[in-house]
């Protein structure tokens, strides 16, 4: 039914055309934004998640530098570390050249005494970020052996997060405790076989060989010095070989991490990123729906005139 006072065509006409005009709009905003999903509105359930797991994405980020920071820590032990295997190494090779008859003891004391020297120098050396895994005090006050490094970041299916870690207990590797009642694998008393014991008479930081003799007993004496310094160094290769596998731990959480975080932006991209093909393909159907919204409102608009000219016959 035609009527002058509501023109039937021309609302459903401009009903149309907003439909055509905001389905346009949303586009241009996913085309500009390069987001299916660019705000809570456009779909609630996706929005939550990806803003979650981006929130986790920059967590895991943060777990990788604190995996560099542990490491980095652990190359710096490993390295002084290694460095005094060679010293006390050294000081073994002093050792067996004093058990000669004959020698200058004075002497070879003096090459063993800035050994030692080096030694102290090593281990107090090996710091990175405040923390010296080789040179302790274990009476400091809130002081911990066990060293954790920040490995991974978890969120479990109830919402709960979870923080894990790679542990190193330092007890194992410290040359040397400040502490009056513990000691390290240098400053340590050992007894006559070279093992650690609380009757020891000597450390390998402590060896002094410039007032022994030619005696039998000096030359025992001598020879469990050698004992303690091998033995010392024994524990020293475990230390080192226990640092080398906390690091290649890590090397391999810091490449899992990476790898993760790279699986999790590609599903957050799944929920909320735009498929610009689809999207550029819409973008010019709806321009043609536009136009031709446009026009058949016009001709619904033309339709009053129609009846004015019924009068003019």
């Amino acid at each position: 039914m035609d009527s002058i006072k509501t023109n039937f065509s021309a609302m459903t006409a401009l009903q149309s055309l907003q439909a055509t005009n905001k389905e346009l709009l949303k586009t241009q905003q996913r085309i500009s934004t390069g987001y299916r999903v660019a705000s809570a509105e456009d779909n609630a359930a996706y929005w939550s998640i990806s803003t979650t797991m981006r929130s986790d994405n920059k967590a895991l980020g943060t777990v990788i530098d604190a995996l560099g920071l542990g490491s980095a820590t652990i190359d710096v032990a490993y390295t002084a570390l290694n460095k005094s295997i060679e010293v006390t190494s050294e000081i073994k090779a002093k050792l067996v050249a004093a058990r000669e008859p004959g020698v200058n003891r004075t002497q070879i004391q003096s090459e063993i005494t800035e050994l030692q020297n080096q030694l102290q120098s090593n281990a107090s050396s090996a710091v990175f970020s405040g923390q010296n895994w080789l040179s302790v005090d274990s009476s400091a006050a809130g002081y911990n052996m066990t060293k954790s490094v920040v490995a991974s970041f978890t969120r479990a299916s109830d919402g709960t997060i979870s923080i894990g870690t790679i542990n190193f207990s330092v007890d194992n590797s410290k040359l040397y405790d400040a502490s009056a009642s513990s000691s390290g694998i240098l400053d340590g008393l050992r007894d006559g076989t070279g093992a650690q014991s609380a009757s020891g008479t000597y450390s390998v930081a402590t060896i002094n060989v410039a007032a022994l003799s030619d005696s039998a007993a000096d030359l025992t004496t001598l020879e469990e010095y050698i004992r303690g310094v091998d033995a010392a160094m024994a524990e020293m290769t475990t230390a080192g070989a226990s640092l080398g596998s906390t690091k290649k731990r890590i090397g391999l959480q810091q490449t899992f991490v990476k790898v993760l975080m790279d699986a999790i932006e590609r599903g957050v991209s799944t929920l909320v990123d735009a498929n610009m093909n689809e999207e550029s393909t819409k973008l010019q159907a709806l321009q043609v729906q536009q136009q031709l919204g446009v026009q058949a409102l016009s001709i619904a608009n033309s339709s009053s005139q129609n009846i004015l000219s019924l009068f003019r016959n």
